[in-house]
């Protein structure tokens, strides 16, 4: 999955145990994310608006790292997942500081796993995601760009991003997916982390491929085997 840019520079230290207070949370909007999306949080030339992007968004780009950007980051480097900048306390303070700033949006869904369906969220993701995502989970190349693997997502990460799409994957609202067959999606994703591989060894979770490969190679082997010991076998007198 791509994200918007939060910021271009390295954030300054935040090692307090406290939820950071108004003014420091100003202060770290400021120095890490205004010099790209502009103090108002409208967008500059180097980096998108985030109005009406909502916490969701925020949230997502903030706890998978991939915002803020180091200062050496170019403008065309890839966004990945990477530790998070900032503790927790910070990122929940920031979150609500942007989206009281940029204006409402989709909010950080609470996700309920207890009654979730893995059978049914398999359907889903198999039929939604696995074509750039891997049916695995594993990620994908795609045109220019990729689709990040999954398994490191957390379940809130996970339908933070099927409900706000970030960078160019879409979003999935209410319409495409409700919140039972969201919960069902984002169980089966996190059951792809560790499946059970029932068959034996898992060949990476690669699919049906390698494990017709793997048949072909052995069969072929096999015969090619029994062959030369025919072909060795002195005739009988």
């Amino acid at each position: 999955m791509a994200a918007v840019a939060l910021a271009t520079i390295l954030p300054v230290a935040h090692a307090q145990a406290a939820p950071p207070t108004t003014a420091e949370v100003t202060k770290t909007w400021l120095a890490d994310c205004a010099v790209c999306h502009g103090r108002d949080g409208r967008g500059t030339f180097r980096a998108p608006s985030l109005e009406g992007r909502g916490a969701a968004t925020v949230d997502y780009e903030l706890t998978t790292g991939r915002m803020p950007l180091p200062a050496t980051a170019s403008s065309t480097a890839k966004v990945k997942r990477h530790k998070p900048a900032y503790d927790a306390a910070t990122i929940t303070a920031l979150t609500d500081y942007v989206t009281t700033l940029t204006g409402g949006g989709p909010a950080i869904p609470s996700v309920d796993l207890t009654h979730a369906d893995v059978a049914k969220g398999g359907e889903q993701f198999r039929l939604q995601c696995a074509a750039c995502h891997a049916w695995a989970g594993d990620g994908g190349a795609l045109l220019h760009r990729e689709a990040p693997a999954l398994h490191a997502s957390t379940p809130v990460q996970v339908a933070e991003a099927v409900r706000v799409g970030p960078g160019v994957m879409p979003a999935f609202g209410q319409a495409a997916l409700d919140d039972q067959q969201l919960a069902d999606v984002v169980a089966y994703v996190r059951y792809l982390d560790k499946p059970k591989d029932r068959g034996g060894n898992s060949l990476w979770h690669l699919g049906p491929m390698p494990e017709g490969a793997v048949a072909w190679v052995l069969g072929i082997g096999f015969l090619l085997l029994v062959t030369a010991w025919i072909g060795e076998r002195e005739p009988k007198a």
